[in-house]
């Protein structure tokens, strides 16, 4: 009896591809998300969280909302109304806040914040299942909230949209800045993490809050990049929101986002395991199976990790699977673009060997290289 052949080696359905996290908050948790599923993760937190426990305002805006109950209140983030709560513990009226809480209308933007709520003691009258501030802002308006006093618990950055909307509706709004938003103290990772978007060395970019769309925008700008970003992230790099509001800095700059149906991070990467491996080319090559990742290659279903000069050449390659590819338009697609064709032949060598199927890629003397397509799919290229 013929011993059936080895089962390919296990590997998770991101295995190949590199995903790129610019949160600052729970990135350990997101990343351990996406390793466990195979994927390489470059990290690079797009701003830093800058607690106001000292800050003069909240101290004197607690002590206001405490002297002049509000009629509403609207938390929007968890750890900003947990901030909030511990920093007024720390000011000897962390009493005096949650009584005053217990007294008016509490609104929750979502379940985390829902819980947050509820561990301090305090019961939300209402929180939107859409987890949007939107909605929250269309619950307020259609109650009315003329000569009403609503304070909003900010999470890092304005509200203008909201505010002024409110304001207009002729409601007194007195803001609540818990914590704020700043760049990183060291740029250097985010740095790292926008060029190898612009290179093309991510095959996807994550966000998890506004603010970080906005600050990774923000730099691009500074280093004169912002063109090349907007077209790596609207043609090549799947960008991943956790949610429509983290989508608007992105979409305001004409790049298509994708959200899942539910804000968090499992379903977010569960839309990763999804998108990634929809979006790889498959090509029936010299009798096998060839799926082209990001960064590696599945060989009949086994990963063959590929060195980026390589990958560069087997996507120019795969972009007119059968053709044959002059070794010039293959050097201008290598890393660097050098001048001597030697560097493609190189290239090529190490790349059939990642792949360890040597009849994949074919020489065509004098001419280049081509994808050995099967016969079949191969005519039906032909005819197109």
């Amino acid at each position: 009896m013929t011993a059936a052949p080895p089962a390919a080696a296990p590997h998770g359905p991101l295995a190949g591809f590199t995903v790129g996290v610019t949160a600052a908050r729970r990135a350990d948790e997101l990343a351990a998300l996406l390793t466990r599923r195979g994927a390489a993760v470059l990290h690079a937190p797009a701003l830093r969280i800058v607690p106001l426990a000292d800050d003069s305002e909240l101290l004197a805006t607690t002590r206001q909302l405490i002297a002049e109950t509000p009629d509403t209140v609207v938390a929007t983030t968890a750890i900003g109304f947990r901030g909030w709560i511990e920093a007024a513990d720390g000011w000897g009226m962390g009493d005096a806040l949650l009584d005053t809480l217990k007294g008016v209308e509490l609104l929750a933007r979502g379940p985390k914040v829902k819980g947050a709520v509820r561990a301090a003691g305090l019961t939300e009258r209402w929180s939107p299942s859409s987890e949007s501030m939107a909605e929250v802002l269309d619950r307020l308006l259609d109650e009315g909230v003329a000569g009403r006093r609503i304070a909003i618990q900010l999470h890092g950055e304005p509200l203008p949209g909201f505010v002024e909307s409110l304001r207009a509706g002729g409601a007194q709004v007195v803001g609540v800045p818990v914590y704020r938003w700043m760049p990183p103290q060291d740029m250097a990772p985010l740095d790292r993490l926008l060029d190898a978007t612009v290179s093309r060395g991510l095959d996807a970019l994550t966000f998890t809050s506004a603010p970080a769309a906005a600050s990774l925008l923000n730099r691009a700008e500074e280093r004169g990049l912002l063109d090349a970003l907007l077209a790596a992230l609207r043609d090549d790099v799947l960008t991943v929101c956790v949610g429509p509001v983290t989508a608007l800095p992105l979409q305001a700059r004409g790049v298509t986002t994708l959200a899942p149906e539910r804000f968090r991070l499992g379903p977010l990467v569960q839309l990763l395991c999804a998108e990634l491996p929809a979006r790889a080319p498959v090509l029936p090559l010299a009798g096998s199976r060839v799926e082209i990742r990001g960064q590696a290659a599945l060989v009949d279903g086994e990963l063959k990790p590929v060195p980026p000069a390589g990958m560069a050449l087997l996507r120019t390659l795969a972009r007119r699977p059968g053709w044959v590819v002059p070794r010039a338009e293959l050097l201008r697609a290598l890393p660097g673009s050098g001048t001597d064709e030697h560097a493609v032949e190189t290239a090529m060598a190490r790349l059939r060997t990642a792949l360890d199927a040597p009849r994949v890629i074919q020489t065509v003397v004098k001419r280049g290289y081509r994808l050995a397509l099967d016969p079949a799919v191969d005519a039906k290229y032909a005819d197109d």
